[in-house]
């Protein structure tokens, strides 16, 4: 997946995963918040192949608390720009 197209990919995730932020997720043009939207969709694939393969739980696990850890960033991110 090309780097804009797992940008808007990660960006739309975090939209349906924090309603609260949808708003600001989708107009934020920061490049620290759009870094961070194409971390968070790195994680999430990585996770998915992971979970498929049904053979690492504790892996599952790692990537599932990367996910959250991005997820909070974000949410820094959006709410103080002075963190970004």
């Amino acid at each position: 997946m090309a780097r804009s197209n797992r940008r808007e990919a990660g960006r739309r995730r975090l939209a349906m995963r924090l309603p609260q932020m949808r708003k600001l997720i989708m107009a934020a043009c920061d490049p620290l918040q759009l870094e961070l939207f194409e971390a968070y969709q790195m994680a999430v694939e990585a996770r998915d192949a992971v979970q498929r393969q049904r053979c690492n739980p504790n892996l599952v696990r790692e990537y599932d608390e990367t996910c959250f850890e991005i997820e909070q960033h974000v949410i820094r991110a959006i709410r103080e720009p002075a963190f970004a």
